[in-house]
């Protein structure tokens, strides 16, 4: 027998320990491991809310959410400072032995009397979204591209990209020799990380501002949150903040998570100064940090979601994550959607006849 409830947490050090203890037999990424979730969570977590679904009375699945308004958020917080710390690989936390079945849906259906957010999810939480008797609204999907290492062909990583981008890659690799080796070095404590990181974020806003845009380093709780995390995760050895140089001359910085023999490409700040149209200084550090990984025996090199170039040049693999919002049956927002959905149908219709509707064309009577 299945069974789910939603407890609020009242004490997270209590809930810390049986996170992880049921963490040891779950499959998870490390967005839902206790390093990333418990993250100076008493901050983060205002209303926080604990699902457990049980299978024969024991723990099968867990999920934190957080109620923030009248909505239930899955690993996030609903407050958008915190949440631009940006979960992916989410979800509910599964049992190894149990291939998700119906722990999903089971756990969904007691959580959606209200709205749900599920930002970072996979097609199972999607699927199971739409088996209940509400409307699901796909904010946004994004692929998720991949270096899986053991479906590599013998030889070298480089041997195995196009020809485009190995042409790219070395020319950008001769260019910087110019200055010296090429070198990828390893934080090896917690003080030089911190030092990394804040090398790192000084890059990534030089680049972004430069841009018109904000850059992730730009809000003071992203930063407070990824220092409290390498002093979570360090130790256990779950972070990697990489430095990459040729001589004297630093290319760029890597942070990486590294959790069960995956490893997650986070964040990066790269020199881009001179801008020399062949120097790809994204191209020549991820290509070292892959070789790096492949000679440590890790399972995949995963450039989370999005589409960029770079990633897509230097994947052999993809999957797909979604970001979600459920409306339940009758809820102001349900009903709210389905006269849109409902205008929408009507506008459509009078268009095809009469051609456009007054109301589009924002004519008044009188």
């Amino acid at each position: 027998m299945i069974e789910a409830t939603l407890t609020p947490v009242v004490d997270f050090d209590t809930l810390g320990s049986m996170w992880r203890s049921f963490e040891s037999r779950a499959d998870s990424s490390f967005f839902q491991s206790w390093a990333w979730m418990g993250c100076l969570a008493e901050q983060r977590f205002d209303r926080p809310t604990l699902l457990e679904v049980r299978k024969n009375g024991e723990v099968a699945a867990l999920a934190l959410f957080n109620r923030h308004g009248r909505a239930l958020f899955l690993g996030e917080t609903g407050i958008p400072t915190w949440d631009s710390v940006f979960i992916e690989h989410n979800g509910l936390l599964i049992a190894r032995d149990e291939a998700g079945g119906a722990l999903i849906p089971t756990g969904l259906r007691v959580a959606a009397a209200r709205r749900l957010v599920l930002g970072g999810v996979d097609e199972a939480h999607r699927l199971a979204l739409r088996a209940l008797p509400g409307s699901v609204r796909i904010r946004q999907t994004r692929p998720a591209p991949y270096v899986d290492y053991a479906a590599l062909p013998a030889g070298p990583y480089v041997a195995s990209l196009s020809a485009n981008t190995r042409y790219q890659i070395r020319r950008s690799d001769r260019r910087y020799a110019t200055d010296g080796e090429l070198r990828i070095e390893r934080a090896g404590t917690a003080a030089e990380a911190h030092g990394f990181l804040t090398a790192l974020a000084a890059l990534h806003q030089r680049y972004w501002e430069s841009r018109g845009h904000p850059g992730a380093f730009a809000g003071a709780d992203f930063t407070r949150f990824h220092h409290a995390l390498i002093d979570r995760a360090m130790p256990a050895g779950e972070i990697d903040l990489l430095r990459i140089s040729a001589g004297h001359r630093v290319i760029g910085f890597l942070y990486n998570f590294v959790y069960r023999r995956h490893v997650y490409s986070y964040q990066s700040g790269f020199d881009y100064q001179p801008a020399e149209p062949h120097l790809k200084p994204g191209l020549t550090s991820h290509r070292l940090a892959i070789e790096l990984y492949q000679s440590e025996g890790m399972s995949r090199y995963d450039f989370l979601g999005g589409e960029d170039r770079y990633k897509t040049s230097l994947a052999n693999a993809s999957t797909t994550l979604h970001w979600l919002e459920y409306l339940p049956r009758f809820s102001a927002r349900w009903l709210a959607a389905g006269a849109r959905q409902l205008l929408r149908r009507q506008d459509a219709r009078l268009a095809a006849t009469n051609g456009p509707s007054e109301r589009c064309l924002g004519h008044r009577e009188g």
